[in-house]
């Protein structure tokens, strides 16, 4: 099976976190240092809740698929630092990280 990387930005009230930076910028970056090891990436922007007094918990969500937990255990590896060194360029957040194993 596969693995899934899941980086979640909270929605914090009163955080930054600059769109065109991350489009522009630090997709691109992943995708080039670390392209090549991706089946897909895809980044996705919280609007809402159920409840419409209640923000989405999540400003933005990565979702990122590669063979196996030993390919994401290189990636960080080899380009890790560079990777996340660029996360306070675009926000002042700190991501909340998942890794999973996709089942179906």
């Amino acid at each position: 099976m596969t693995t899934t990387v899941t980086v979640m930005y909270p929605n914090t009230p009163g955080s930054k976190f600059d769109m065109d930076y991350y489009l522009a910028n630090h997709i691109p970056l992943v995708d080039k240092l670390w392209g090549d090891k991706l089946i897909s990436v895809r980044a996705i922007k919280g609007l809402a809740t159920p409840d419409p007094a209640t923000p989405a918990p999540f400003q933005v969500i990565a979702i990122l698929e590669m063979d196996s937990p030993d390919v994401l255990g290189q990636l960080i590896a080899d380009h890790g630092q560079e990777v996340m060194g660029d996360i306070p360029k675009f926000t002042d957040v700190q991501p909340v990280v998942q890794i999973s194993e996709n089942l179906g």
